[in-house]
């Protein structure tokens, strides 16, 4: 980062949601979401969170494990939502939820979740230092909190799955 730049970012800088309809195009045969596009709209999603935090371009880096916990249905509204909990030098560590919402009943579901790290990148592809995350609320450190614990703990059981 050059000297002009802000040393600190907060998490609610980074905070993004976007929503999407599942149109046909993006179901399987049973009328549910593709998993791949569900984790292309996370990608995007973690991508523009990064972006905004850093204000550098991203790539991904990689993607924590991913389960699939409920579908989304044809004509039901994909909320995707992200923010940073934590950085590197060069990295961003990004926490992605996902909501199908039935606007005509009026609920909502949480479908998955996971975690992604972006790098960030300057003019000639090479990595780049990234602000440090500031948290300037209870709520932020709360969520930048619970974050970190969620991922350990998953982490933690993609382990002792390995192990068994």
């Amino acid at each position: 980062m050059s000297a002009d730049d802000t040393d600190t970012a907060t998490l609610t800088s980074s905070y993004t949601e976007m929503t999407e309809m599942l149109l046909p195009n993006d179901t399987n045969a049973l009328g549910r979401a593709l998993g791949g596009v569900v984790l292309h709209w996370m990608d995007i999603c973690g991508a523009i969170a990064s972006l905004r935090f850093s204000n550098q371009a991203v790539v991904t880096a990689s993607m924590d494990h991913v389960d699939f916990k409920a579908p989304i249905d044809l004509g039901e509204i994909a909320v995707i939502e992200a923010y940073v909990y934590d950085t590197g030098r060069t990295s961003i560590n990004v926490k992605v939820d996902v909501h199908a919402e039935n606007p005509r009943a009026g609920d909502t579901r949480e479908t998955t979740s996971s975690f992604l790290t972006f790098v960030a990148i300057d003019d000639s592809g090479s990595p780049t230092e990234v602000p440090d995350l500031a948290c300037e609320t209870d709520n932020e450190q709360a969520l930048k909190e619970q974050a970190k614990t969620e991922r350990k703990e998953e982490l933690e059981a993609l382990v002792e799955r390995l192990d068994d």
